[in-house]
């Protein structure tokens, strides 16, 4: 079974008789017509007008032919049709064109045996350039078609590698969520069971905080002004709950607040900071935040003075690799996540990459 090399698509006349599939056949005309011209006995107007009007009507008949008839039989490929199509009407084309541009004469075309001749050899010329050209505007078209494909199927690859991110990260998204609830709902449960008389104010401030924060875990991005909000009320709490054992500070610049940052990215710095350096510390321990805009980079940096780096990096907890996976996602290899030991204890979380401006 043959197949159609393009599947007819519907266009207008104008389509049809566009410059750029007339122009090829009107410049053959015109080099046929120069070529033609020191033997003709008539007027180079009549010449070059008869040529332009059959090149114009072969076109016409190939564009109608990629549409009609819509359905063919299983043995012929619309380009044989077309390409059959325009030589066989050649003969009837030319016939129209001599009786056009001699209407009026006083005797007809076809019985001047000069005319005849030149109809004879202008049908010859046509059924010799005429389908070859259409087979060179196949190819045109086949070509074009493959790339107008390979360009489309390059969107939908990029769109489908796009989906692909936004939805792994949405996944990395979805295990943060947890892990940070349930770690902060833990801290709540440890003043309960101590009896403490501070749980409540915790909890109201927990679910104070919750209300703020669980929106903003389903956004794509968010603004480092957001995070820096999140951080304090975090950490608020967090002093809440051990407030001899913590203090903290934030800094950030003016220029760094309204910058682009992938939701509860320094967030999961800090709390980390609390979870594996202040929490396991009889002494407790400090937190500094600071953000800073160098050179159209950010650069974070979380420090703590807690028991510092443990043996394994597994100790450090899901957070942190599920962080370095998502700003893979969101920046490619332009984000760079450091840790990096303090003496005599500590850690210093860093965190750089390009600094864009939040959407709006």
């Amino acid at each position: 079974m043959s197949a159609p090399i393009m599947p007819p698509q519907p266009q207008s006349l104008a389509r049809i008789l566009s410059w750029s599939r007339l122009k090829a056949p009107y410049i053959t005309s015109l080099v046929i017509s120069l070529i033609w011209l020191p033997g003709w006995q008539s007027s180079y107007l009549v010449l070059i007008v008869r040529l332009l009007m059959i090149s114009t009507v072969l076109v016409l008949v190939f564009g109608l032919l990629e549409r009609w008839p819509e359905r063919l039989p299983n043995w012929l490929s619309r380009w044989v049709l077309q390409v059959a199509g325009v030589a066989m009407v050649v003969p009837f084309v030319a016939a129209l064109v001599y009786g056009l541009t001699t209407f009026g004469d006083a005797q007809h075309w076809w019985m001047d045996k000069g005319r005849l001749s030149g109809y004879a050899a202008m049908c010859m010329l046509s059924l010799l350039i005429a389908p070859w050209m259409a087979i060179a505007a196949l190819l045109r078209q086949i070509r074009g078609e493959a790339q107008r494909q390979a360009l489309a199927f390059e969107l939908e690859r990029s769109e489908l590698e796009r989906r692909a991110l936004d939805a792994r990260m949405r996944l990395l998204q979805a295990q943060v969520e947890p892990h940070f609830l349930f770690n902060t709902l833990a801290n709540v449960r440890e003043l309960v069971d101590s009896g403490s008389p501070q749980a409540s104010t915790v909890l109201a401030s927990l679910i104070a905080y919750l209300r703020a924060a669980v929106p903003r875990l389903h956004e794509p991005a968010t603004t480092l002004e957001q995070e820096l909000q999140l951080v304090r009320a975090y950490l608020e709490l967090m002093h809440m709950r051990m407030p001899d054992r913590l203090q903290f500070s934030l800094h950030a610049d003016d220029a760094a607040v309204g910058l682009r940052c992938p939701p509860m990215t320094l967030l999961t710095l800090v709390e980390n900071a609390v979870r594996h350096g202040i929490d396991p510390s009889e002494e407790g321990g400090r937190i500094d935040i600071r953000v800073q805009v160098q050179n159209g980079r950010l650069r974070v940096q979380v420090i703590d003075t807690g028991v510092g780096l443990q043996s394994t990096s597994d100790s450090l907890g899901t957070g942190l690799l599920t962080l370095r996976e998502r700003l893979e996602l969101a920046f490619g290899g332009d984000a760079q996540l450091r840790l990096t030991a303090l003496e005599p204890h500590g850690v210093c979380a860093e965190l750089e990459f390009r600094a864009e401006r939040a959407r709006p």
